[in-house]
């Protein structure tokens, strides 16, 4: 056995069974539905705005208002699941995607569409954060295993949605809605193989109880700055890969299937981590996820082996999210829900990179993408390195 595999710690302590089968595989099935829902805003806007009469600007708003709804189901849900059980929130997150897609589907206003979108995101933020939440507790030593499978599915949903909108044609985007509404209410179905409480968590040592101090508010506040920072990569190569592909020569074709490559290996890679995450522990995976990335940009300024070097940043990336996810849970105890803090961050930070790295590219230029987003990734191996650092020294917080 490998020294790694010696020092890896026990994610979560003995598996607790939260999911039969039926609904562990009916919870996968709803993810794939979440990234499926939020690919589908994209590709459906020449519609949109032929169908309201609307600019470019205005259109993507949708996507917009399902983000707002995602950060708000996040932090509501968040505050709501002691009381009333993981049960009923994800009944209640399954319905409010239901009806919000739906109403996205048949809405005949933009006002009403954008309220719906709003709605949708609601669902979208508590199905994400209450499965990535039971995720990480509920498999044991498995968990960080079991939740890079969990969001592999977000991965595959978010890939085939816009091949779905091609398939049908822009024009027929309330099929691929209505879809998205229909299946969603169909899960519902296999609620109940879902535990409704969470058994008591262990008690805190002698001494730790209260408050949290600085220094768990200080690890927290890392964690965040880690998943705003990868978040600001993932965005950023999805968004500006074709452009920076297309300043060193790539035709525009080639560089759009190039960012879609990018989001597949993403999926890709979060199968392939799985076998990893049972022998290595979490800090070290994501300290080696983030060196990657880092390299993988540095050599990105080369374009004979730029297209390559984005499809390896997607291997890489893949497992920070999930992988995060138990290590915070194992190192900051005493943050409440912090792990709802964390999801809502990387939302947020989706949002917030476009128009960040859109103004930092603007001023350096379109050959900077590669270098800029270098940066943001040695920010992430920093970020990474003196959690562990600050952990192994002191124990959990």
């Amino acid at each position: 056995m490998t020294e790694m595999a010696q020092r890896r710690p026990a994610a979560t302590g003995p598996e607790i069974r939260l999911f039969t089968t039926a609904a562990f595989v009916a919870s996968c099935v709803g993810f794939a539905l979440i990234g499926a829902l939020q690919s589908f805003y994209g590709p459906s806007i020449p519609a949109l705005r032929e169908e309201f009469g609307l600019s470019p600007a205005a259109a993507g708003v949708g996507l917009t208002a399902h983000f707002v709804g995602g950060v708000a189901g996040v932090l509501a849900f968040n505050r709501a699941h002691d009381r009333v059980g993981n049960r009923t929130l994800l009944g209640v997150s399954y319905t409010l995607m239901a009806s919000g897609s739906l109403g996205f589907a048949l809405a005949s206003t933009w006002p009403l569409a954008l309220t719906a979108a709003f709605v949708a995101g609601l669902g979208f933020g508590g199905i994400d954060y209450g499965l990535n939440q039971l995720f990480a507790i509920g498999f044991g030593n498995r968990s960080t295993a079991m939740l890079n499978i969990l969001n592999a599915f977000f991965g595959i949903g978010a890939v085939a949605g816009p091949a779905l909108i091609g398939a049908l044609g822009a024009d027929h985007y309330a099929v691929a809605f209505t879809a998205c509404g229909v299946l969603s209410a169909v899960l519902l179905l296999f609620l109940r193989g879902v535990r409704q409480h969470n058994p008591p968590p262990r008690p805190a040592p002698r001494g730790t109880t209260g408050t949290p101090h600085a220094r768990v508010w200080l690890l927290l506040a890392a964690f965040i700055a880690l998943y705003v920072l990868h978040v600001g990569v993932e965005a950023g190569v999805g968004g500006w890969e074709p452009t920076h592909l297309e300043s060193v020569g790539y035709g525009a074709g080639f560089a759009a299937s190039a960012t879609s490559v990018f989001w597949l290996m993403m999926t890709v890679g979060r199968f392939l981590v799985v076998p990893l995450t049972l022998r290595w522990p979490d800090h070290a995976i994501i300290k080696v996820s983030c060196a990657g990335m880092a390299v993988c940009l540095a050599a990105a300024t080369v374009p004979a082996v730029a297209p390559f070097m984005y499809a390896g940043v997607g291997l890489f990336i893949a497992p920070i999210f999930p992988t995060g996810l138990p290590w915070l849970t194992r190192t900051v105890p005493l943050a409440r829900r912090a792990g709802a803090h964390v999801i809502a961050a990387s939302m947020l930070g989706g949002v917030a990179a476009g128009p960040a790295l859109g103004a930092m590219i603007q001023s350096a230029g379109a050959r900077s993408v590669p270098l800029v987003l270098c940066v943001i990734s040695v920010a992430c191996l920093g970020t990474s390195m003196w959690i562990d650092r600050s952990t192994r020294a002191r124990g959990p917080a």
